[in-house]
């Protein structure tokens, strides 16, 4: 099937049956391809899991070669808003013809997210219908926690995995995150990873692996 995004998928090994599914959403400026290096470690641990990594829909503004969920140009946070919401139609829709073509339920979907995608992951786990197994982010925050509270209908849980260095999404979104998801009766786990700046390095790979592992029925 060709799904309405352009997708890089990392299928199970050996040809085993697919049973779960990992929907990861890249950065700003990234792709599908990027965001995939992940699954290559987590597939042996993971091996009745389909990765569907998606490009974004919109080529980067200021990364032509890229992608963007979202036009982050703008200062206004009403426009942002408003691109956001677009993207969260479009990532539903996607996630649709995913669990058609996969034979799946969300409860067998984590949707994960570095950065941009991280968001997009928060607002599309919470806000859909049916619950996730999880969600999963990295280095990212609540694009608009008004707007979010007024529209959650699941409670997903969630882990969120943030460097202290981290100069592009200040760390200070991990625990306004946090306290967020609490006030909200939202299960939240965290991790706060030292000198580590705006990427995914091993250690939250692992953390994020680890917590995927003891959700997902494999």
């Amino acid at each position: 099937m060709k799904f309405s995004l352009n997708t890089t998928i990392v299928n199970p090994d050996n040809n085993n049956q697919i049973k779960n599914a990992v929907i990861l959403l890249h950065g700003y400026g990234g792709d599908g391809k990027d965001i995939s290096m992940l699954t290559f470690n987590w597939k042996r641990f993971l091996k009745n899991t389909v990765f569907l990594c998606p490009d974004a829909p919109e080529v980067c503004k200021i990364n032509p070669i890229g992608f963007e969920w979202f036009d982050l140009s703008s200062d206004d946070p009403e426009k942002i808003l408003i691109e956001f919401k677009k993207a969260e139609i479009i990532i539903k829709k996607y996630i649709n013809e995913i669990n058609s073509y996969y034979k799946l339920t969300n409860s067998q979907i984590c949707i994960s997210g570095f950065s941009q995608g991280c968001m997009m992951s928060i607002n599309v786990g919470l806000t859909s219908e049916n619950p996730f197994n999880c969600i999963v982010g990295f280095s990212g925050k609540i694009i608009n926690k008004k707007d979010l509270k007024d529209r959650i209908k699941t409670k997903t849980k969630v882990l969120m995995i943030h460097g202290d260095s981290d100069k592009i999404v200040p760390p200070n979104n991990l625990l306004d995150a946090k306290d967020f998801f609490i006030r909200n009766g939202i299960d939240i786990e965290t991790l706060m990873i030292k000198n580590c700046d705006h990427h995914i390095p091993v250690e939250a790979s692992s953390a994020a692996l680890n917590f995927i592992k003891k959700n997902l029925n494999n």
